[in-house]
């Protein structure tokens, strides 16, 4: 019995010691580079949101940031490899809009969306451009309404796939306007934006980043934006709700996350360094540049956002008749 009150004493004493250190470590943090790992590929547009976003905020906690690209299945895979990660602090993931529709499109997805994942900042938002062709016989929101009214299903849309931003405010613009349209599944953007040109289909929300140099050549028509407050970045187009939809407000954003289980302390330090980094004019001119706005916010606001969007878009979809697969 005094053998195992000894062994008892003992562990209770190395756990005492165990508590400050462990406290330690996570006051110190960062004390190694920190991995901040991208679902996607190197060069499009979140990739180069991580990069500006990783050089400031590196140089604010002392330590790099280093962007690790893991492409692949809308985000999934790289998701999941954070998912799955040592709740440590140096591995991270920046997300882009389709984090939040996986849920609602993807059977059997490898990871819990709302649960697995600690959330840490907002970093930006992007709004979706309306556009038609440059000869179109639209020329604004409420033609595009009344069009489609006119001739229900005989107007085409183009969309990056089921889900995408794009598709998701065509979905919405859809049910909202009372309207139907055919929707013309293409690879990326640039594919989309050809057959806007071609006139193979008659409308498309596109990404800013994608769009404008088009619509500033003339080869494109700019209706309006997905965002009911408009855009910092094109403040020269105006909010879809503002030209005959009232209430048409979609906007999709990019945030960083830490696996499920990361001390709070890590968590908070991380958000103050990232809300930083937001603030600083030089970041803000670059991601403006992008045309996406930036945003942070505390990681409880950001867990609303991820509960409120997985229902709201599930809900969209499902209306919509799309179903996981």
């Amino acid at each position: 019995m005094k053998k195992v009150l000894l062994a008892a004493v003992s562990a209770c004493a190395v756990l005492a010691l165990m508590r400050p250190s462990l406290a330690q470590d996570k006051a110190a943090w960062p004390t190694q580079p920190i991995h901040l790992v991208v679902p996607s590929g190197a060069g499009g547009i979140t990739d180069t949101l991580a990069r500006i976003l990783a050089q400031k905020v590196g140089t604010i906690l002392g330590q790099s940031l280093i962007v690790d690209n893991k492409p692949g299945a809308s985000g999934i895979i790289g998701s999941r490899y954070v998912a799955r990660a040592n709740p440590d602090g140096y591995t991270l993931l920046m997300v882009f809009p389709s984090h939040v529709v996986n849920p609602s499109v993807t059977k059997n997805l490898p990871y819990d969306t709302a649960k697995d994942f600690a959330p840490v900042s907002k970093v930006g938002s992007v709004a979706e451009i309306l556009l038609v062709n440059k000869d179109s016989p639209i020329k604004s929101v409420k033609d595009l309404i009344a069009a489609a009214k006119a001739r229900p299903g005989a107007l085409n849309y183009g969309a990056v796939g089921v889900g995408s931003l794009g598709d998701l405010c065509m979905l919405l613009f859809q049910s909202q306007a009372g309207v139907k349209l055919t929707q013309v599944a293409y690879k990326g953007d640039p594919e989309t934006l050809s057959a806007l040109i071609r006139g193979d289909i008659q409308a498309a929300f596109v990404a800013p980043i994608s769009a404008m140099a088009m619509v500033k050549s003339g080869k494109l028509r700019a209706l309006a934006i997905s965002d009911a407050h408009g855009s910092r970045a094109l403040p020269e187009i105006p909010p879809v709700a503002k030209e005959g939809l009232a209430g048409f407000d979609v906007t999709g954003w990019n945030a960083v996350f830490a696996p499920a289980g990361t001390p709070k302390p890590i968590v908070d330090k991380l958000n103050h360094a990232i809300n930083q980094a937001l603030a600083d004019p030089d970041l803000v001119k670059k991601f403006i540049s992008q045309g996406v706005n930036p945003i942070g916010c505390p990681p409880e606001v950001l867990q609303q956002a991820v509960e409120h969007d997985i229902a709201s878009i599930g809900q969209a979809l499902k209306a919509a008749g799309v179903e996981p697969r």
